[in-house]
């Protein structure tokens, strides 16, 4: 019970930063070319991060075959679910209003539940992973709570920015990404508890499943809001990113 507990807070500092994002980018008016540039550089964290951090645990301890069925099929549910949002409303929950918007209620009836349910789609499989890393040691990858707190802070930022120029409350607004992360919260624990019940196998294709579902994640949402003002320096902001993660994960 204590290291299911110890999982769940993990899981809910992690989340919180999407809290943090969403204070940020709903109270302040933060340049798009700010936003862009810190959503690519978490995405590129991340890419790290599922690489040596998820994928690479799941290969030592299955195989290639387990790993590749994994992220594959993470990668298919993630774009399936997204797919559903997306007619509903939420194929741009990221944006932060500039270029492609979210839509208001009365533009898109329903899209606000869609909305929370995107996020909630984006912020399950990155918690759940926390969870899972702890089953190896009895310690936490804290390259991986590392990765998935910055990735959330722009997630936040530019999500709530997007909300608020949709007109949706404060309310709402922060009431989703509280939401979010309390799931989180519960994702983690749910990762230690039930999967650690699971054969070694089993373990390590959740554990790629849940990186096909980032990876999916990365491109679909965060690169292409990222694009709309990096331009020619996405690469460059990216792969810093994808370096500090690397680095940390070889301290």
């Amino acid at each position: 019970m204590t290291d299911a507990l110890v999982a769940g807070g993990w899981g809910l500092l992690a989340g919180s930063a999407l809290l943090v994002g969403a204070v940020l980018g709903y109270a302040l008016r933060v340049p798009q070319r700010v936003i862009a540039y810190v959503m690519a550089f978490g995405a590129g964290v991340l890419l790290s991060a599922v690489s040596f951090e998820l994928l690479e645990e799941a290969h030592r301890e299955a195989g290639l075959a387990p790993t590749a069925l994994g992220t594959l099929l993470g990668a298919a549910a993630y774009t399936g679910g997204n797919v559903w949002l997306a007619r509903r409303g939420a194929r741009h929950r990221k944006r932060s209003g500039h270029g492609a918007r979210q839509p208001s209620e009365e533009q898109h009836s329903g899209s606000g539940n869609a909305l929370a349910l995107g996020a909630l789609l984006d912020g399950v499989p990155e918690s759940a992973v926390i969870g899972v890393s702890l089953l190896g040691g009895g310690s936490v990858s804290l390259v991986t709570v590392a990765a998935v707190f910055i990735s959330n802070v722009p997630e936040g930022l530019s999500s709530s920015a997007g909300m608020r120029s949709a007109g949706r409350g404060a309310r709402y607004v922060f009431g989703v990404w509280g939401s979010i992360a309390a799931a989180s919260a519960v994702s983690a624990v749910l990762g230690y508890t039930v999967v650690g019940a699971m054969p070694a196998t089993v373990v390590a294709t959740v554990t790629a499943l849940a990186a096909g579902a980032i990876l999916a994640m990365v491109a679909d949402t965060m690169i292409p809001e990222a694009f709309e003002e990096t331009h020619l320096a996405l690469g460059l902001i990216t792969a810093s990113g994808f370096l500090a993660s690397f680095a940390l994960s070889h301290l």
